[in-house]
């Protein structure tokens, strides 16, 4: 390894170059190399299990007076790792290649630099940019691929955030594709232009991204089950509902109140992305309707606003498929069961119906908790891996309670580490048909609804539907959560309160 003369080491007088980062990347092969670690304490962990994550053969040399146990185990389980339990000196650095000052001792750590500089080494001082020759990276990892992120010293933060970020976007199966292109090019034969336009052929579809579902065939999809719905629907409304006959003559003017709170609730929803349910369901109850019925309406109205949404999304390429997959029959069968029980209470509703308002307290008190945290630093939750559990449980209580699919899956997902913008594109999507299946069970199970709140919501919210995907990163949110909150915890205590009374 050729190492940089002392007069070209970067010293603390040299000015810091302020247009942009001007350092050099380069991977090492530390196996091959000696390296120094000084100190023993939680720095020196750290640094420790930063080379050996990156280079598990890498020949280390760790001194310090103390040592924390973990230390004495990494030495254990590395073979490369010697650990000499005394202070430092001079001579600690003949031999080495590569010096880490990781004491919490700035004294100690300066005359470190001082001695490494003698020998003409390079140094990393922990947690000291200015003293520093070389930087450690975070580092995104897929299998054989590696990428290095650096922040030129000015913000750890921001370059584990930028990891975390990479490490999520990048799938493993990545490292596959690299080793077959690697086979691809050792068996490519001719000349250089004709490799180079194979290679390129072959790796198109890193540049334009894998092929998405043929738009045809989920127009189909979405349409036809639309269309199939519609038909089964309005079956089943002529021979169970006879009243409905007479709805082309005359307009219950309910239906215009609904009209507008279906638009007023899905340009809400489409803003932050959740609290259609919860809305919808909080003013239907205020309205009079029973929970069943007023679940019903909601589910029914977010067929079509769903769809549309979900499909808006997709146009914009904010649908994760394979998360898609992982939410949609879980997210079913929990819907049909939540239906189901649901409908089976209706004849009870005067019971459901104050625990339902308590259901809408809690997650108006949900969306203002969100409101209040939106703007502040939170740490990220590890990934949900029970995708699955999510969807059931999410399916199952929004059935129960009206709404809460947004509140609960979106929420979980985006906290858990997710994209927001994928995570919102793909709820929206897996909706439409959990809408669609709890809907189809509220309709065989009810004997009857109130048709003029379902109708309004349904055509409200798909009128708001297009617009409100679009806006859905336009509008400040905090403000508006505020005001939802508020409304629903209002409207649901005094629900309750009135229950309270009547029992009183």
């Amino acid at each position: 390894m050729t190492l940089l003369p002392r007069n070209k080491l970067k010293t603390e007088t040299q000015p810091e170059d302020s247009r942009g980062n001007k350092l050099f990347p380069v991977f090492l092969k530390l196996e091959n190399l000696q390296t120094v670690v000084v100190g023993g304490g939680n720095v020196g962990l750290e640094k420790l299990n930063a080379l050996l994550q990156n280079s598990p053969l890498a020949t280390v040399k760790v001194i310090s007076k103390a040592f924390l146990p973990d230390i004495h185990v990494m030495a254990v389980t590395y073979p490369n790792i010697r650990i000499v339990q005394k202070s430092f000196a001079d001579t600690d650095l003949d031999g080495a290649d590569l010096v880490i000052a990781a004491t919490n001792d700035a004294n100690l750590n300066k005359y470190i630099r001082q001695s490494a500089h003698d020998h003409k080494l390079l140094i990393n001082v922990a947690d000291k940019p200015e003293l520093c020759d070389f930087y450690l990276s975070s580092i995104v990892q897929k299998g054989d691929l590696k990428l290095a992120i650096s922040t030129n010293g000015k913000s750890p933060t921001i370059a584990k955030r930028l990891k975390e970020v990479l490490n999520d976007a990048l799938p493993a199966e990545l490292d596959t594709t690299l080793q077959q292109m690697n086979a691809i090019r050792n068996g490519l034969s001719g000349n250089f232009a004709y490799k180079v336009k194979e290679l390129n052929r072959v790796s198109a579809v890193l540049v334009n991204g894998p092929k998405p579902p043929d738009k045809k065939y989920l127009t189909l999809l979405v349409w036809g089950t639309f269309v199939a719905f519609l038909s089964i629907t309005i079956l089943a409304l002529w021979y169970k509902e006879p009243e409905f006959q007479f709805y082309v003559r005359s307009i219950n003017p309910a239906f215009y109140y609904f009209l507008g709170a279906g638009f007023v609730f899905a340009m809400i929803d489409g803003a932050i992305g959740m609290s259609y349910g919860v809305t919808s369901t909080t003013f239907s109850l205020s309205m009079g309707i029973p929970p069943a019925s007023a679940s019903m309406g909601v589910h029914l109205s977010e067929i079509m606003s769903n769809g549309i949404a979900g499909w808006m999304h997709y146009r914009m390429g904010n649908v994760n498929w394979k998360l898609f997959k992982l939410l949609l029959i879980p997210g079913i069968i929990g819907a049909v069961s939540g239906a189901y029980l649901l409908s089976s209470l209706e004849h009870y509703s005067q019971y459901t119906k104050p625990v339902v308002s308590l259901y809408t307290l809690i997650l108006g008190g949900v969306i203002l908790l969100k409101a209040i945290r939106l703007n502040r630093k939170q740490h990220t939750q590890k990934k949900i891996k029970r995708i699955g559990l999510l969807g059931l449980g999410g399916g199952f209580i929004d059935a129960v309670g009206g709404g809460g699919w947004g509140s609960i899956v979106l929420s979980s997902l985006i906290a858990g580490g997710r994209h927001p913008r994928f995570s919102l594109g793909t709820v929206k999507l897996s909706r439409f048909f959990i809408a669609l299946m709890s809907s189809l069970t509220f309709i065989t199970m009810l004997n009857g609804a109130h048709w003029e709140a379902v109708a309004g919501l349904i055509i409200g919210s798909a009128l708001a539907s297009p617009v409100a995907a679009k806006i859905s990163n336009k509008i400040s949110a905090k403000a508006i959560m505020f005001s939802v909150s508020f409304i629903v915890i209002l409207i649901s205590l005094r629900s309750i309160i009135n229950f309270l009374i009547k029992i009183i």
